[in-house]
């Protein structure tokens, strides 16, 4: 499917099921020394995109614009953060915070998609 939204809804997606692994990963290291937090950038990557949209002619009747569906994840460490002796800074509490609004976020995205794909199923059933 080439839709915009369908895609930009993909890539959110594929955004928030690599947060629930990275998540994983940094409950799974609670205790890990000189471990350090691994997290997911995607929003703030399409806000800045977003921000910093160009509209471009590329026909005398059409506008052009940036395609926001290309903007992949990002997985990157936090490491200016010590929260333990060891190094390790993982912080709990806040993980199992990402964790339950990364959820929420999943599932507001599945609903959107869900009825994205309803719509289509009306269009070619009608």
């Amino acid at each position: 499917m080439n839709d915009i939204n369908y895609n930009l809804l993909r890539n959110a997606l594929n955004a928030s099921s690599m947060r629930q692994e990275i998540i994983s990963s940094n409950i799974s290291n609670v205790n890990t020394d000189n471990y350090k937090v691994g997290q997911v950038q995607f929003e703030s990557l399409l806000s800045q995109s977003s921000n910093s949209l160009k509209m471009e002619q590329t026909n005398d009747l059409h506008i052009g614009y940036d395609d926001l569906s290309q903007i992949d994840p990002l997985v990157t460490k936090r490491t200016d953060t010590a929260v333990k002796e060891n190094g390790n800074n993982v912080d709990i509490d806040m993980e199992m915070t990402n964790q339950a609004q990364n959820s929420l976020y999943y599932n507001a995205l599945v609903t959107q998609l869900n009825a994205k794909l309803g719509l289509l199923n009306t269009a070619i059933s009608s």
